[in-house]
């Protein structure tokens, strides 16, 4: 078994930051994938409702479940995906993340537009990091922030970044 250290869990809580009472868990189903709340249900109720018909959309008994060490572990060393919901209560959150995919209509690919977004932070002094996606056909440029920021605030920078000229 993978051991997942303190510092990299820490380094995951630090950055990451979101809403702690909730978080996404991926799904795949038959060629089809996303994310949905975790939910901690009580299964034996679930599988007596399920049996008379019931589904999970209709189950009413299902609170979600809190982001916990355990599943940045199970996270971190490939047991599952999982996802933060980073916009918090006061409309906060401590990160923003820009989505670049293959498009058809421009003329640059993902990778050069991540680029240029990225020299564009870069221009007016905000670090930024690249990921590339799961499908590996696009690309999350990152922007972290030293403490909570607005939301608000935070995609007027994202949009004046993405409608900028060198």
């Amino acid at each position: 078994m993978q051991h997942i250290s303190d510092e990299l869990i820490k380094v995951f809580f630090t950055l990451f930051r979101g809403r702690e009472d909730v978080f996404a868990i991926r799904w795949e189903k038959d060629g089809k994938s996303g994310y949905m709340p975790a939910y901690d249900l009580n299964w034996e109720e679930f599988s007596k409702h399920k049996a008379r018909g019931g589904t999970l959309k209709d189950f009413p008994d299902k609170p979600y479940a809190r982001l916990t060490e355990k599943r940045i572990i199970n996270h971190l060393s490939g047991k599952e995906v999982i996802g933060v919901y980073p916009l918090l209560s006061d409309n906060s959150s401590w990160f923003i993340v820009a989505d670049f995919d293959e498009s058809l209509s421009s003329k640059k690919s993902w990778m050069e537009e991540c680029l240029l977004f990225m020299e564009f932070c870069k221009v007016h002094q905000i670090p930024s990091y690249l990921e590339r996606s799961r499908s590996g056909k696009g690309g999350h440029v990152w922007i972290f922030f030293e403490s909570n920021y607005s939301a608000a605030k935070s995609r007027k920078i994202i949009n004046i970044l993405l409608n900028s000229d060198l």
